[in-house]
């Protein structure tokens, strides 16, 4: 027993000096090919069991032709160990040199493809982070994506504010000049049509502010508890005299009395916004309907339609801000601004409102998170 302990300790002081010597030379290579430090790795496990070997025999006088043995074995190992080792990290390098370069590749905005080799990653960890580097890929791309939807929204929403503001502010100094100078044949009439300009012209800054809040993401709400008959009995006596001037009927039949925690009076708005959109796309005689229901954990405010429906292209921008399309989703005197405050004031309620085709129309569902009983 005692010389098997004594024959431990010289294998095991053998080896600790071929281990040190071995961690330092990795440390010398930190900065140099994982090639490198892969044929570091066998070198050191070779030359650790040879230095105990030899500590062992050396303490135990083995004969030259026994040491000479054992070295030509640990030799053939040695190399044996260190041509695997750099053929690995052949592949080792190969990869990280493909994820290096398809990642150089993803910051110039061009498509992820980190391994283009039929066997494909060489490690588990390589193929790990390529993965990692695939998804990341695909989010910037649908980053970039909004980045220039929404670019090219707020060229449209200029380009229609410039052309919304110069109409009326046109026609207003043309009237100022006119009662400025005297020569107004009915000066009331100018005064009227000067202030319905001003409050149109009011009522565009005030959605503008409105959306910029949203978009800021600081729209400030104070929900309470409200039951959505109510909420849709409010929105229908607000847009009942512009049905009436349109000749639409109104209808609210089939709202359920289910209690939702909302702003009443943002959720009030996103009703009005609806309806009269709804009211100004629908031909004389026709019918809007309002809906309310729950479904699960959700309730679903509906707004149908006699607009005829919408373009299938267009069903996904109806709510970019500034968009209008070829028949404007919002009155003549919009801004396109309507729909995108009703999306953004929804999704500040953790819920999403969404449009489709219906016979004879389109309609406009509110999905909100129901209030817990």
């Amino acid at each position: 027993m005692h010389d098997l302990l004594l024959i431990a300790a010289y294998a095991a002081a053998g080896a600790a000096v071929a281990g040190l010597l071995g961690a330092f030379a990795l440390r010398l290579l930190r900065n140099r090919s994982v090639a490198l430090a892969l044929a570091v790795v066998p070198a050191v496990s070779v030359a650790a069991m040879l230095a105990g070997t030899l500590s062992v025999a050396w303490a135990m006088f083995l004969s030259s032709h026994d040491l000479r043995v054992i070295i030509l074995v640990c030799a053939m190992a040695a190399v044996v160990s260190l041509t695997v080792a750099l053929l690995l990290g052949r592949r080792v390098v190969a990869g990280s040199r493909a994820l290096t370069s398809a990642t150089r590749a993803l910051g110039d905005g061009a498509g992820f493809t980190p391994f283009t080799a039929p066997e494909g990653a060489p490690t588990a960890e390589l193929a790990e982070l390529g993965r990692e580097l695939a998804a990341t890929s695909a989010k910037l791309a649908a980053s970039r994506e909004r980045e220039r939807a929404l670019e090219a929204s707020r060229r449209e929403l200029v380009a229609w504010i410039s052309h919304d503001l110069r109409t009326p502010l046109a026609g207003l100094r043309a009237m100022a000049e006119a009662l400025e100078d005297g020569i107004a044949e009915d000066p009331m009439r100018y005064h009227a049509q000067i202030r319905a300009e001003v409050e149109r012209l009011s009522a565009m800054v005030g959605d503008l502010f409105e959306l910029s809040r949203i978009q800021a993401g600081a729209l400030p709400l104070s929900p309470s508890r409200i039951s959505v008959y109510d909420l849709v009995g409010d929105a229908i006596a607000g847009a009942d005299p512009l049905a009436r001037e349109h000749g639409v009927r109104l209808v609210g039949h089939g709202v359920e009395p289910v209690p939702v925690e909302v702003d009443g009076r943002e959720m009030t708005r996103v009703l009005a916004n609806l309806l009269v959109n709804a009211i100004h796309r629908t031909p004389a005689d026709g019918t809007v309907a309002v809906a309310a229901r729950r479904e699960a954990n959700s309730v679903v405010l509906s707004v149908t339609d006699g607009c005829g429906g919408i373009p299938p292209e267009d069903l996904s921008r109806v709510f970019d801000t500034g968009w209008r399309g070829t028949g404007a989703r919002t009155p003549p005197a919009g801004a396109g601004l309507g729909l995108a405050i009703v999306r953004g004031i929804v999704e500040a309620h953790h819920g999403y409102a969404a449009v489709r085709n219906v016979p004879g129309g389109c309609r406009f569902d509110v999905v909100l998170p129901a209030a817990p009983n």
